[in-house]
């Protein structure tokens, strides 16, 4: 019993520094196209969900563009 504690303890702390010692990493910058996927990237249609949750929350329609809000004041 004596020596299977101490077992168990070093194989927990090897098991937990290799699991938080492999999510590090450094991207360099010119590196960083390569990684990126294509599926990741934002399309129409995430355009116009994130669109019409803005303007449902600003309470204003029209767009980027325009001065002014949902208020009806400029």
């Amino acid at each position: 019993m004596r020596r299977r504690i101490p077992v168990l303890l070093i194989s927990t702390a090897v098991l937990t520094a290799v699991l938080l010692g492999s999510g590090c990493t450094t991207v360099k910058p010119w590196e960083r196209d390569l990684h990126a996927r294509e599926d990741m990237q934002a399309d129409a249609l995430d355009a116009a969900i994130d669109d019409h949750i803005y303007f449902s929350k600003e309470a204003s329609s029209g767009g980027r563009g325009f001065g002014g809000g949902g208020c009806g004041c400029n």
